[in-house]
């Protein structure tokens, strides 16, 4: 009998605790692939203690030197296995079972690594606005550590990360650009189904909601924010995150 896979995940004061984009990704992975699995919330500070502790290994950045540990993280006991990053994790769960439905179908790891890719300097614009929203959602433990290391590395308080007046209006279109971008590009395969690969979706599928379900989380549904987002591309954005709410359990 397959035992649970641990899962680390950061908590929030939100209903159901999950918000981190890159988190959702694995969180999606794991429910789509049917694995059970239990989360284990780890406050930021606590994340490079855990790290070294159960083995996992820090994630490379061109930025630094520094040994870098995030979640996510999993802790696989049917095969003593610890493995952080989500790229790296969808992979070993296709590896580790087979007989799942597969995150990288055959021949698709370089399709959806670009896509991934891609898609990052498309949705970046939004950073400026999500970090404030972000850190208010955050236990007062990892607010601090949060606030601490965002802040040294934009070299700018959160509050003067986030555009504000006419400049927050230009900066807003630019976030509504980039999702035009991603829906022009899902359009021209949409005769094939509505995902990257068709009419399944894959890991990098779980990427992009991975994205705007933590809008969704970090601004809540009343938002204007959110409000924008969903209406956008003729809803798509909304869609993808209903569509995509059965891979959401073990919260």
């Amino acid at each position: 009998m397959t035992q649970p896979i641990k899962f680390y995940d950061i908590p929030s004061t939100i209903p159901g605790k999950s918000w981190s984009p890159n988190i959702w990704k694995t969180r999606y992975s794991l429910n789509f692939k049917g694995l059970p699995f239990e989360t284990v919330w780890v406050e930021y500070p606590d994340i490079a203690s855990l790290s070294k502790e159960m083995g996992f290994l820090p994630t490379p950045r061109a930025d630094s030197d520094n040994p870098y540990y995030s979640l996510p993280a999993i802790y696989d006991p049917n095969t003593s296995t610890p493995l952080s990053e989500s790229a790296l994790i969808a992979q070993y769960l296709d590896r580790a079972y087979p007989n799942t439905p597969k995150l990288f179908p055959p021949g698709s790891h370089a399709l959806q690594y670009a896509f991934i890719d891609a898609l990052r300097s498309k949705l970046d614009f939004v950073r400026s606005f999500s970090l404030p929203a972000s850190h208010a959602i955050l236990n007062p433990v990892s607010q601090e550590y949060f606030r601490r290391t965002r802040e040294i590395y934009f070299g700018a308080t959160l509050e003067e990360v986030l555009p504000k007046g006419e400049t927050g209006v230009a900066e807003w279109a630019k976030v509504k650009a980039g999702f035009d971008v991603v829906n022009g590009w899902l359009e021209l395969g949409k005769s094939d189904g509505p995902y990257l690969l068709g009419q399944e979706p894959g890991f990098a599928d779980f990427v992009l909601a991975g994205y705007v379900i933590y809008l969704k989380k970090i601004w809540g549904v009343d938002s204007q924010q959110w409000k924008d987002i969903s209406a956008w591309n003729g809803g798509r954005w909304a869609k993808l995150v209903q569509d995509f709410e059965k891979y959401e359990g073990s919260l």
